[in-house]
């Protein structure tokens, strides 16, 4: 299979020989105030990601107040069409809506936006991309570059590697997903309302719909009615047939939420066109990019998200020959990743990392 991606080491990240630099770009964050916002700058500092000024921007209820952004004050600016003036990269996190309204106008102020929305991701003309697998397709970008869904890219960087090797035919996968994926008034509902049914109170949901407390319930995106599949499923199957560019993958997704502040679960079973392993996996997925083996099954120890949380890499165990396929083609397992970092701000600054400096000017 061909291999559209290009790697800077097992980690990727960059290197100052490997990104030439003409200038240092101005960089904008839309939804600064919300949880990818924050996890966008703890990145860019974690990475050394090189910015001449940020602008920092939100709502109306935020302008005017401040952020601090290496050791300086940043005031947070009220979003409008005008905000990217002089602009080199624009990071959005505030919502499809959001973006389908600011982020052409960034784009002809001459900004390369990174979306993390899914206003854009199924447009033929935007590059949906996940570094590990299709980082090639940044440059046909025309001013717009979509991250996946979190779900899909949690899946995918541990399936893309064992589909170059072995064609990947069908995958059948159910999620169990953090509250960090709905954003932070979401995880501080799951806290508030633990609190109060631990302390006998009663508790009115106001961002899930359901009781989030010691509860597992269906995905909150709305139902199709003609099959039966919630928006963040069909996401994960359509954002999966593009980046893998290849529509002749069978996929079934259940999705549901969990009372876990953040990480998201994944387990996940893949039939391959010929015979594999759980050796070869193992041994495919030992040197992958942005892949961390967690599977000892003497200690039955395995993906958390206790442990996911706050680490870059996809954790992968409970590697296991699929009883239920005895032609020997089917693999299980389990994988766990953090929402707020490789399911979205991560992903997004190494795309950012990996743009051509006059591309953005």
């Amino acid at each position: 299979m061909k291999d559209r991606g290009f790697f800077y080491g097992r980690s990727f990240k960059p290197t100052e020989k490997d990104r030439p630099v003409s200038h240092d770009p101005v960089v904008a964050i839309v939804g600064v105030t919300g949880a990818v916002g924050a996890e966008f700058i703890a990145t860019m500092d974690r990475r050394h990601f090189r910015v001449g000024s940020l602008k920092a921007l939100a709502s109306a209820r935020s302008a005017g107040k401040t952020i601090d952004f290496r050791g300086r004050t940043v005031e947070i600016e009220e979003l409008t069409e005008d905000s990217f003036k002089g602009v080199d990269i624009a990071l959005f996190s505030a919502g499809g809506g959001i973006s389908r309204k600011f982020a052409p106008a960034a784009v002809r102020a001459g900004a390369v936006v990174v979306d993390n929305s899914s206003a854009f991701r199924m447009d033929p003309d935007v590059p949906l991309v996940i570094p590990e697998i299709n980082a090639g397709r940044i440059r046909d970008h025309k001013g717009i570059i979509a991250n996946p869904n979190c779900s899909a890219i949690t899946a995918l960087v541990p399936l893309w590697p064992i589909h170059q090797v072995n064609r990947i035919k069908r995958v059948i996968l159910s999620t169990y997903q953090a509250a960090s994926g709905a954003g932070a008034a979401a995880m501080e509902e799951l806290v508030e309302s633990t609190r109060a049914h631990l302390e006998g109170r009663p508790f009115t949901p106001k961002v899930i719909p359901h009781p989030y407390a010691f509860n597992v319930f269906s995905h909150n995106t709305a139902i199709d009615p003609a099959t039966g599949y919630n928006d963040e499923e069909t996401k994960v199957i359509r954002e999966t047939r593009k980046i893998f560019e290849d529509e002749r993958i069978a996929i079934g997704v259940t999705c549901v939420r969990v009372p876990v502040l953040r990480a998201h679960c994944e387990a996940i079973t893949f039939e391959c066109e010929n015979p594999i392993t759980e050796d070869e996996v193992r041994a495919i997925l030992a040197n992958a990019p942005g892949v961390r083996i967690v599977d000892d099954r003497a200690k039955n120890y395995f993906p958390m998200p206790i442990d996911a949380s706050g680490q870059d890499d996809v954790l992968v165990g409970r590697i296991r020959r699929d009883l239920s396929d005895a032609s020997g083609h089917s693999i299980s397992m389990f994988v766990s990743a953090d929402q707020l970092l490789k399911g979205a701000a991560l992903n997004a600054i190494q795309i950012a990392e990996l743009l051509p400096q006059r591309a953005m000017a």
